[in-house]
């Protein structure tokens, strides 16, 4: 397919290895083919529930880090002051993201999937093309071409 993905205002893709956004790209394709292939509206509609669903990678370190600070302080309380250790740096962590949009635990969850909010709205966006909720779709060309045309209108 050609490139779809050109999403350069998203910090967190502008800071991850190539390879991983490829990878995460690559998976996007492939359940867009899918859904192509198949063109089965209440397949397309189970799968789109389930996108909704899926938590995006500011989401993940949120919960994380306030997981991480919590335990922390909790194991700080008892026993003894070398655990708070841990929510401080959970609490950096999280404001580093924050800040600059991109932080060491972002890069660790790329690497095992998780995806941007973004990333997720262009594959959920690709998908409702696929079931004929917009027009700019064509109907010819086969699968492939389908699935192409509905990455492209989704991320315009």
């Amino acid at each position: 397919m050609e490139t779809w993905n050109q999403t350069s205002s998203d910090s967190v893709r502008s800071h991850t290895p190539l390879l991983v956004n490829r990878r995460i790209d690559e998976h996007v394709e492939a359940c867009v083919r899918c859904m192509a292939e198949r063109a089965d509206r209440a397949e397309m509609s189970r799968y789109l529930q389930r996108l909704e669903r899926e938590w995006d990678i500011n989401r993940a370190l949120s919960v994380g880090a306030s997981v991480a600070s919590a335990l922390g302080l909790l194991l700080g309380r008892r026993d003894g002051g070398g655990w708070r250790v841990l929510s401080a740096v959970a609490t950096g962590l999280l404001l580093q993201q924050g800040l600059f949009g991109y932080g060491p635990m972002a890069e660790l969850l790329r690497v095992l999937g998780v995806r941007t909010r973004r990333e997720i709205d262009l594959e959920k966006f690709a998908i409702k093309a696929l079931r004929g909720d917009f027009e700019r779709i064509p109907n010819d060309g086969g699968p492939l071409a389908r699935a192409n045309a509905a990455l492209v209108a989704a991320q315009s």
